[in-house]
């Protein structure tokens, strides 16, 4: 008598499994802080450096997206997000090391009173803002890969 619960093929793994969870709950960790961060600072003082406490509410923004995107396979949008994020980190990054001011910022400290979340490549967060993009989207192109190798051969992806 045959087994009901046995298949002849073998499932594949699921997507959210292993590096995608992780990648899911860092974005969900990091967007938490950025979103603090930023309320914080615009209900406190916003005055005092406009644009920084506007960049770090669109990081807020951009982590809870991709977050969401990541955690629904949304890969369009995942893609999206987590691109704009790496060339945020960048530019931030670089704007508020060579030139400070033009983003309000008083000095170079990424855990200073107006840094934000991309500040110095995101320093004040252990560099994970820089990182994080990186790991993302190396993470969507292997399972691009591995999406296509699969529909190639009619496998379950």
């Amino acid at each position: 008598m045959p087994n009901d619960l046995q298949t002849s093929t073998v499932p594949a793994r699921p997507r959210m499994s292993g590096a995608g969870r992780v990648l899911v709950v860092v974005y969900g960790t990091l967007a938490i802080a950025a979103i603090g961060r930023s309320v914080f600072q615009i209900i406190d003082r916003f005055e005092e450096a406009p644009i920084a406490f506007t960049l770090s509410a669109v990081a807020a923004v951009v982590y809870a997206v991709a977050t969401v995107a990541l955690a629904a396979r949304w890969d369009v949008l995942a893609w999206i997000t987590i691109g704009f994020e790496l060339v945020g980190v960048l530019v931030v990054g670089t704007l508020s090391v060579v030139a400070p001011q033009v983003l309000g910022l008083q000095d170079v400290n990424p855990f200073g009173r107006d840094a934000t979340v991309w500040s110095v490549y995101g320093a004040g967060y252990l560099g994970i803002p820089l990182v994080l993009p990186i790991l993302g989207l190396l993470w969507l192109r292997r399972n691009a890969r591995a999406g296509a190798a699969a529909a190639s051969t009619g496998t379950p992806g």
